[in-house]
């Protein structure tokens, strides 16, 4: 049974010549896809720059021992996947610690009235 328009041409779906052409393959493009690396550089990357920025513009102590996590983390991530992730966590829970207590600090300064002059 033929499929036709009203003009009288046949109905040929696009990128179907003629029944010749394989279904599609869905996926990513030609060959296989790169490798992905899910090791946590860019996690401990950015924790490792944080907390450098927090240690110089805030003094925040709790960033030195949280940059020295990061930065052990880079260098374990190819070799050691597992412990560098639990690095970079608590790399990052240092981090928050720190700036909670850097926050706390100024609103207790405060409150106290250092900062009336």
């Amino acid at each position: 049974m033929s499929q036709e328009n009203p003009s009288g041409y046949p109905y040929q779906p696009y990128g179907a010549p003629y029944g010749e052409q394989p279904p599609p393959q869905y996926g990513y493009g030609y060959g296989t896809p790169p490798p992905r690396n899910n090791g946590p550089n860019a996690n401990a990357i950015v924790s490792l720059v944080l907390n450098l920025l927090a240690v110089v513009s805030c003094c925040n102590i709790l960033g030195i021992p949280g940059a020295i996590l990061a930065g052990l983390a880079l260098g374990r991530a190819s070799t050691d996947p597992r412990s560098a992730r639990s690095m970079v966590m608590w790399s990052w829970i240092l981090f928050g610690a720190g700036f909670v207590l850097t926050i706390g600090g100024f609103v207790i300064l405060g409150v106290s009235g250092a900062f009336d002059d």
